[in-house]
């Protein structure tokens, strides 16, 4: 059954703030985090839910820690809701939705892999032959695939702003060499083994953000993973490079933005409901894909 939850006020718990689609609580150790509906896109929050995000986004999530904790440590904690909050509404209402998480310190950038050329990085590409400022081989098609995959970081803005691709030697500038390295090899191979995985589910993962924080002096990786809003998953059925391709993921709602007379500074339009059914549609398809 679809239950749309947009705002969380949990008794007992500090709030410590609310991201553009979790609300994170304070609870001494670690954290509470609760992925919400809300839905964000060119960094602003829309008005409109869409049913049963928040529960997608945790349980794939949840899917690739455990399925990548070989290649890098994550910050999931061997807490459970019931742990930490008692009240039964509140236990009723969240479940699904939380992630009992270590406190790690957050590392000020964006790590993002782009396995395919698509988005941002083939506007660029399109202009200067460039992707981030790294000069790129000539005739790519639009959603063509790299040679390789290439890791392009950005910085992380505040609410209601942009992010900002930056080149690696900008990062490294920002959070040290050393760190850096770590970065942009434990991406990548996170990546290499989450796409190989979803193309025998029948899902290219064009690209993808990660996020990391330090530790007990260790780079571990946290926030959300290989989810429809941090990545762009295609179906492999279809694919085919010189054009912009289907997706299950919230590319569907850019793509129905972009045909507003917007200009992607709040307040966002309203989503009709055509596109929000199909939006959590696409969702709980890339789950049940990439889970069974």
């Amino acid at each position: 059954m679809e239950q749309t939850v947009t705002e969380t006020n949990i008794k007992g718990l500090t709030l410590k703030g609310r991201g553009k689609v979790r609300d994170i609580y304070d609870i001494g150790s670690e954290l509470l985090i609760v992925a919400t509906d809300r839905i964000s896109c060119f960094d602003v929050v829309l008005p409109t839910p869409i049913p049963d995000k928040g529960r997608i986004l945790t349980a794939l999530s949840h899917f690739w820690f455990d399925r990548t904790r070989h290649i890098i440590k994550n910050q999931l904690s061997e807490k459970k809701l019931s742990d930490v909050v008692k009240d039964p509404k509140d236990i009723e209402l969240l479940t699904g939705r939380t992630t009992v998480a270590k406190k790690a310190r957050p590392l000020p950038v964006e790590a993002i892999v782009r396995g395919y050329i698509s988005g941002s990085a083939w506007e660029e590409y399109k202009k200067s032959g460039n992707v981030c400022g790294e000069k790129i081989k000539v005739g790519m098609l639009e959603s063509s695939r790299f040679d390789e995959p290439v890791f392009t970081p950005s910085t992380k803005a505040e609410m209601g702003a942009h992010d900002e691709n930056i080149s690696f030697s900008k990062m490294a500038a920002t959070i040290g060499s050393e760190l850096a390295t770590k970065v942009r090899n434990a991406s990548i191979a996170v990546y290499n083994e989450a796409a190989s995985y979803a193309l025998s589910r029948g899902i290219i993962i064009a690209d993808t953000k990660f996020e990391f924080g330090i530790l007990d002096g260790e780079l571990i990786l946290i926030d959300e993973v290989l989810t429809p809003d941090s990545s762009r998953f295609w179906p492999v059925e279809g694919y085919k490079p010189g054009r912009s391709q289907p997706s299950f993921d919230k590319q569907f709602v850019r793509d129905y933005l972009l045909g507003l007379k917007w200009n992607k500074t709040p307040p966002a339009p309203e989503l009709p409901p055509d596109i929000v059914r199909q939006t959590t549609a696409k969702y709980k398809e890339a789950l049940e894909r990439l889970t069974k």
